[in-house]
């Protein structure tokens, strides 16, 4: 029996046969059985696409076994048959309140006893229907950038709205237990676009973690339809959650998503993301003390920022090179450098195009920190920590000669630093971790006799 498409799906037919691609699926819950008391009904949502245009919910039914069986047999991305489900017209007042938003006017569902769902068998069809799922289930240009919803604050609590961003970082999934007993599931992303350089994503569904963790790295642009906006009172700023009406579409097949897919691309490439303020810690609450070896480590072990005191030497200085090579002039609005002499910005996607160029010009420069574990290469050391560090303003070392250079370089070249970093996991470096120094000072030689007798007293 062939398939028949979405867009003819209607009561009526008999035994109707339906491939699609699954463009998102909730988690699987439990109610009451009314029938038999003492018994639990199962039940979860997936959402199947055929066309550009037409995509339906399905529900499945079921006990135990034949429910958590089918919602492991497949996931988003994957493309599936449908045979004998029964078609049923959509409860205007309920359905699409707590499922995705369907343009069609019927909804799917499934039972272990009359209806089959399996993986799709025939390449050529799976092959024709994988484009799907970077189709946005929406008007592609329907959506709030972040600088959207951070203007318009708490006005948009508890909407669903669309969004177009690029993804950040992406944190540990984080366990718990519900008040009921049950476990649950939390995944924090951080979102950036040429708006806002952070701005927090919640996914509690363990697809949607699954989808994130699989399919989403540092620069990949997401078109979130129907994400929930709510105002988070502790971090006092608005925030967005994947929830039962989302779908996640990972690098969307749109103009608006290519460009700032181009823009995330330069940004991620630059350094740009990981050089973010607003993000450090102040420096008199970093206490944890590693060598360089333990900050390699850490980073290995963990996908978030963090932050400590290395006491190193200062293993590369180049000032003594060009100033260009020093000193360094960059846009302010997007943090790309701007070429030597053009008062302009180099980034297509800079929203200060087209306005007078707004820059600061500081020192900029990479160090290496080397203790007896290793050496940490490429750390980024800029305004205005460097000033401080040398103790001598941009302006004032644009005036020293050559030998004066040398002399301030030798101050501090392999000599036995304080140095306090922000590590930053990168698949940029060999080493896979990226240091920017927030303080650094010469070492006090009591405070390092202190650490080194400490260091003798680990296992």
């Amino acid at each position: 029996m062939s398939a028949i498409s979405i867009s003819e799906l209607h009561p009526n037919i008999v035994q109707p046969k339906v491939v699609g691609i699954i463009i998102g699926k909730s988690d699987t819950r439990s109610f009451p059985d009314r029938k038999n008391v003492g018994m639990e009904r199962f039940t979860f949502r997936f959402t199947i696409k055929d066309s550009p245009d037409f995509f339906i919910n399905v529900t499945a039914w079921g006990n135990d076994g034949y429910i958590n069986g089918l919602y492991g047999s497949f996931s988003i991305g994957d493309c599936v048959t449908i045979e004998n489900p029964l078609v049923t017209t959509k409860d205007p007042e309920k359905d699409d309140r707590f499922c995705p938003t369907t343009p069609t006017p019927y909804r799917l569902m499934v039972t272990e006893v009359h209806s089959q769902v399996n993986m799709c068998a025939d390449m050529d069809t799976t092959d024709s229907l994988l484009p799907l799922i970077h189709l946005p289930v929406k008007d592609s240009r329907d959506f709030y950038t972040l600088g959207d919803i951070v203007a318009n604050g708490q006005s948009l609590e508890g909407s669903f709205i669309n969004i177009l961003a690029a993804a950040k970082s992406i944190g540990e999934t984080k366990l718990f237990r519900t008040s009921d007993g049950r476990q649950g599931q939390r995944l924090e992303v951080k979102l950036f676009d040429d708006l806002v350089s952070s701005f927090p994503l919640i996914c509690w569904d363990r697809e949607a973690i699954h989808l994130i963790q699989t399919s989403v790295t540092k620069g990949t642009v997401l078109f979130l339809a129907d994400t929930k906006i709510t105002f988070d009172s502790f971090r006092k700023g608005m925030n967005a959650s994947v929830n039962f009406k989302t779908i996640i579409t990972v690098n969307p097949d749109t103009r608006e998503a290519s460009l700032l897919y181009s823009y995330a691309k330069e940004m991620v490439e630059s350094g740009a993301l990981e050089i973010d303020k607003s993000e450090d810690m102040p420096v008199e609450s970093i206490t944890d003390v590693y060598t360089v070896s333990q900050l390699k480590g850490k980073s290995q072990e963990t996908v978030e920022i963090f932050f400590g005191i290395t006491f190193s030497f200062i293993s590369k200085l180049d000032l003594d090179s060009s100033v260009s090579k020093v000193i360094k002039t960059r846009c302010s609005r997007c943090k790309f450098q701007a070429p030597e002499g053009l008062q302009c910005c180099s980034n297509q996607l800079c929203p200060g195009r087209g306005q007078a160029f707004s820059a600061n010009t500081g020192f900029d420069l990479l160090v290496d920190l080397t203790d007896h574990t290793g050496t940490l290469h490429a750390c980024s050391l800029r305004n205005p920590v460097a000033e401080i560090t040398f103790g001598c303003t941009t302006e004032e070392f644009t005036r020293l000669t050559d030998d004066e250079r040398t002399a301030m370089k030798w101050k501090f070249l392999l000599e036995r630093c304080k140095t306090y970093v922000k590590i930053l996991p990168s698949t940029k470096t060999k080493s896979g971790v990226r240091a920017v120094v927030l303080a650094c000072s010469l070492a006090d030689p009591g405070e390092v006799k202190q650490h080194m007798l400490a260091l003798l007293q680990q296992p």
